[in-house]
């Protein structure tokens, strides 16, 4: 199993550095008060971690929130 897990991250650490290869191009952002300029293959990169973080936070938010209200009702935590 680890094996597969470690083959499966190498493909996709060898895709992304294959897609970042062929999108060196620049990309701009404007921000409000500041101006960035990134390789494509960065900006692609970042937007995909920045959704991972969110995601992963709303996740975490909804189990913790509904944690809480079980407590607060005096029910034992459901177990997985």
């Amino acid at each position: 199993m680890r094996l597969i897990v470690i083959l499966i991250l190498v493909f996709f650490a060898a895709a992304g550095v294959v897609v970042g290869a062929l999108n060196a191009g620049l990309v701009g952002y404007d921000f409000a008060f500041t101006r960035v300029q990134l390789p494509k293959g960065a900006a692609l990169l970042a937007a995909l971690m920045l959704g991972w973080l969110l995601g992963g936070l709303t996740a975490w938010l909804g189990v913790s929130l509904r944690h809480r209200r079980r407590m607060k009702a005096g029910k034992k935590p459901a177990r997985a």
